[in-house]
């Protein structure tokens, strides 16, 4: 457990350290890395711990960006309730959709999901004097703390270190041990008293948050936002980093997020077929590390524990 903590701590440091060497690029990439980690991370909590087909989880990236966004450009308050107001709007979306699909179950639930994430897509897309319809929005103000390259980074460094700290104590908890029974099987859980329906609405609403916090970062980072941040296929994405890495392991999905992004940064300099190299480097996970790499070295690393053992 102490050699955890210290490897956790010398990665933050080395993390915090980045801006001091990497030059303006390479930082932006380092925290779109970090925002999108979150997001992949925000994802597990329901579909690798909750067992719930998350299939759209994108949406709520979104509405957290355009929340944001929205608030910090025609807004009147302080920034700081711009940045509460793009997760705030995640969370009670994920509230009216989680309402709308929880009585369905499994494949059912994700179908209806897309149906509705798409409808909130397209509402976006088309509402040209709200949302900048296709255009986005774009030159977001930001504080004058956090709006140098230097100043982004470090806030979404803090603010995602926080969030995932904050969804670790989420799944080590009693709600969380709930909500991992409930996925290997609700319907013991619903026989011995537990309120199934109740524990994924709520996992739900804190996915949805922590989606929205991810996007704010990215508003924070980019200081714009676009409708094809939400569109269905960026779910999909978001949802193969949870399989490259290990929706079983909490730290997998952000691995995998990381994977995925550098692999989209450096790899298409080289080829525009870097989808494709993609696809082939999660069939070959899918065949051979079906627990995904993060799965993969947790389950060896225990094995040779219980041979020392």
């Amino acid at each position: 457990m102490k050699n955890r903590h210290a490897a956790l701590f010398l990665l933050l440091v080395l993390l915090a350290a980045l801006p001091q060497f990497l030059p303006r690029f390479y930082t932006y990439i380092a925290a779109i890395v970090l925002l999108t980690g979150l997001l992949a991370t925000s994802l597990n909590l329901a579909i690798g711990y909750g067992g719930i087909y998350q299939f759209h989880h994108a949406v709520f990236y979104g509405i957290g960006a355009y929340g944001t966004a929205l608030m910090l450009t025609r807004g009147t308050m302080p920034a700081v309730f711009g940045f509460l107001a793009g997760p705030l709007a995640s969370a009670a979306l994920s509230l009216v959709m989680g309402l709308v699909c929880i009585r369905l179950s499994k494949l059912y639930f994700g179908m209806l999901q897309i149906s509705l994430g798409s409808l909130v897509w397209a509402t976006v897309y088309r509402w040209y004097s709200f949302t900048g319809g296709d255009d986005g929005i774009h030159g977001v103000p930001l504080p004058d703390a956090i709006a140098s390259p230097q100043g982004s980074y470090y806030f979404t460094l803090a603010v995602a270190a926080l969030s995932v700290f904050a969804l670790y104590r989420i799944v080590r908890s009693p709600f969380g041990m709930t909500l991992q029974g409930i996925r290997d099987n609700p319907v013991r859980s619903e026989a011995i008293g537990v309120n199934v329906r109740l524990h994924q609405l709520a996992a739900l609403v804190v996915a949805g948050f922590f989606g929205g916090v991810a996007g704010m970062l990215f508003v924070v980072v980019d200081t714009s936002v676009f409708p094809d941040m939400m569109f269905w296929t960026f779910s999909l994405e978001v949802l193969v980093m949870c399989l490259l890495g290990g929706m079983y392991t909490f730290f997998g999905p952000f691995a995998g997020a990381a994977a995925i992004v550098l692999l989209r940064v450096f790899a298409s300099v080289y080829t525009p077929y870097w989808s494709l190299l993609l696809g082939v480097l999660l069939t070959l996970v899918i065949i051979f590390l079906p627990d995904g790499v993060a799965g993969y070295l947790v389950r060896r690393l225990r094995g040779r524990e219980g041979v020392r053992a």
